[in-house]
């Protein structure tokens, strides 16, 4: 499963007044589209370099990506109000480029078509929850904790599966994280919208940021809930 750990604290950014957000709420879903196609051409095309070259392929490299992507996530999260916007943009193309170079074993385990099928059945499940996210009036961020407790045990399930290989754990953690993931899509959709509504009445350094941060949440979301339906959909190559 990918990483996870971007819950970004806003309260130091000053407060700066009412709405007029409409550009940076589109900035997010733009921003978020563009890192997904960097992922996705990515991963094509080490996938493709792997195939002619076989050889090149190390497990200790892809330990490597992993935490380099780690840090990414942990230094965005943790120092982004320090940072500019700028650094920050670059960290988040980084970071889409290390993860499709860790999405390409992907590309070598299942067959192109499956892939396809996962990749519709996620952006259509993924908008209609965005949408819902965004116009329902439920107050969604009680959900919150219940949401981070979720994800945590599917995190601490996921490590204990990769010794104990049970196939009936890894089945349950794939469908509670389809579940998991299309619930944080609504949520955190509705989470960019309140703090862009709040603090978005110009497009300046902060609300740039905010929006980043946003866009880096929602492409989390869309990245762990097509790994988790290309389980259920994908069919693997021979």
């Amino acid at each position: 499963m990918e990483n996870y750990n971007n819950r970004w604290d806003v309260s130091s950014i000053d407060y700066i007044g009412a709405p007029a957000y409409a550009k940076l709420f589109r900035s997010v879903f733009i921003w978020m589209a563009l890192a997904l196609a960097v992922t996705g051409l990515t991963a094509s095309y080490v996938a493709n370099y792997l195939m002619m070259h076989p050889d090149m392929f190390s497990g200790g490299l892809m330990i490597g990506l992993c935490i380099a992507e780690l840090a990414i996530v942990f230094i965005l999260s943790a120092r982004i109000n320090k940072m500019s916007f700028t650094t920050a943009g670059i960290m988040f193309a980084i970071y889409s480029v290390l993860n499709g170079a860790t999405l390409s074993v992907l590309f070598l385990a299942y067959t192109m078509t499956s892939i396809a099928t996962a990749f519709f059945v996620t952006a259509g499940t993924f908008a209609v929850m965005a949408v819902i996210g965004t116009t329902t009036k439920l107050d969604l961020t009680k959900f919150g904790s219940i949401f981070m407790m979720a994800l945590v045990g599917i995190i601490i399930a996921t490590i204990v599966n990769i010794f104990w290989a049970n196939s009936t754990l890894y089945w349950v953690i794939t469908y509670v994280g389809v579940l998991l993931f299309v619930g944080l899509t609504a949520y955190d959709a509705q989470r960019i919208k309140q703090m862009l509504q709040m603090y978005g009445t110009e497009e300046n350094e902060t609300t740039q940021k905010i929006a980043l941060m946003g866009s880096l949440s929602l492409y989390l979301d869309f990245i762990n809930l097509f790994i988790y339906l290309l389980r259920i959909l994908g069919t693997r190559r021979d």
